[in-house]
């Protein structure tokens, strides 16, 4: 379905990303992996599945690494077709204790960085008339929690840039959509299940109950994999007129 497509999906080389990269790799998508941590795993991974791969190391919180990385896939691939904007940080805390410089990373990599790759891949897609931009929000971008008061209104923004991006571009091939998961068991989660276990004396699977029934009705993770089939759903022809929406994947947590 993909085939002769290229896509960059950011924060690439482990959890959410890395289930959108195989995904859209399995579609016959050539891939552009970024992140941080081991890139070498994760492109034979990509490359098993018989496309090609390439790898940039940008820091998503510099703009001037995140030009050189889309100049980077252009030159390997021609053009980026596909763009998932999916890098993301987080830090707990209260806002009058929240460390300023956590806030700025939490903006710069989880909003700006998205901002940067967009508005460097749209006029390539605009030529061609057809591209596909997937911000991967989260519930958070929804609905609030406490001691994450970064990461919500970056979250928040990235929906309203979704459904901006996506007006600006309804007349043209290129749409705009947001996903928004609810729990994953990605590294970032898994961290905070360690930090509810040890400070509650739980065991793990203890600690992921809790951390479900807080607030996801089905009692389950959305997993990599399924958010990495609604990324496929976007770039299908299915996909031609869903335009600005931020499509929920979350058990049930924003239906109560």
């Amino acid at each position: 379905m993909l085939n002769g497509k290229t896509a960059l999906v950011t924060g690439s080389t482990s959890g959410i990303g890395l289930g959108i990269a195989k995904a859209l790799a399995k579609q016959g998508a050539n891939i552009v992996l970024n992140g941080f941590g081991d890139a070498e795993g994760p492109q034979k991974e990509i490359a098993a599945l018989g496309v090609k791969v390439a790898y940039h190391g940008a820091d998503m919180s510099k703009p001037i690494e995140i030009e050189a990385m889309m100049q980077f896939a252009a030159d390997k691939f021609g053009h980026i077709d596909i763009l998932v904007n999916n890098a993301g940080i987080q830090h707990v805390a209260k806002v009058e204790d929240f460390p300023v410089e956590r806030w700025d990373a939490i903006i710069a990599i989880n909003l700006t960085s998205a901002f940067h790759a967009t508005r460097l891949a749209l006029p390539a897609m605009k030529a061609r008339n057809w591209g596909r931009i997937i911000n991967v929000a989260s519930i958070h971008g929804l609905v609030g929690s406490a001691e994450k008061s970064a990461y919500v209104a970056a979250k928040h923004g990235l929906v309203g840039l979704t459904k901006v991006t996506a007006l600006e571009n309804a007349t043209t091939g290129v749409t705009c959509n947001a996903i928004c998961p609810g729990w994953v068991l990605t590294p970032l989660v898994q961290k905070q299940v360690d930090a509810k276990a040890l400070a509650l004396g739980l065991s793990n699977e203890e600690a992921k109950k809790l951390l479900l029934q807080e607030k996801e009705p089905s009692m389950q993770f959305t997993t990599p994999e399924e958010l990495g089939e609604l990324a496929v759903f976007f770039c299908s022809a299915a996909g031609n007129n869903v335009r600005g929406v931020a499509w929920n994947m979350d058990g049930g947590w924003t239906a109560q």
